[in-house]
């Protein structure tokens, strides 16, 4: 069975994530969504809200063949111990290549052995990213066409609630 890693923030999850996941599963048996805890960065979910919100996204046709952890440290550390050599990752623009090439790169040189797929979106979702997506919930935009129904009510709570 072979088995690719998929991470981020999710910082929440959006379409264009979705739309990769899908995509990942043409090609892979399993996919984990690794979830990155980051001490350092600043999120608008916790941890614990990120993985419910990923895990309620997921069609329920794909359930069985995706995981959703959280991780914290290395990537290629985690993937190690899950025992893959493959790290997805996405590519919305141009402007992505050179952070996702730099990150590739690294990853490599710490693990000689892992292998980084680029994956890009469908084109509707090519300009779509969280940070964007909370912004406009933030100004009171409508988000529906970014976000499955359950993360457009959890960002309009975080704004009923002064968090965004």
């Amino acid at each position: 069975m072979k088995t690719a890693i998929y991470a981020g923030t999710f910082d929440p999850i959006t379409n264009g994530h979705l739309d990769l996941i899908e995509r990942a599963l043409a090609c892979f048996d399993r996919v984990i969504v690794a979830v990155g805890v980051n001490r350092r960065k600043r999120t608008l979910f916790t941890i614990d809200e990120r993985l419910d919100l990923i895990r309620r996204a997921i069609p329920a046709d794909e359930r069985g063949r995706v995981d959703v952890e959280a991780f914290e440290g290395l990537l290629v550390a985690f993937a190690k111990e899950k025992k893959t050599n493959v790290l997805i990752r996405g590519l919305r623009a141009f402007s992505d290549f050179e952070f996702e090439l730099q990150m590739a790169l690294t990853n490599r040189q710490l693990d000689p052995d892992i292998e980084t797929l680029f994956l890009m979106p469908r084109e509707e979702y090519s300009y779509v990213s969280s940070s964007r997506v909370r912004e406009v919930a933030a100004l009171g935009g409508s988000i529906k066409r970014f976000v499955v129904p359950e993360v457009e009510k959890a960002l309009k709570a975080k704004k009923e609630a002064g968090e965004l």
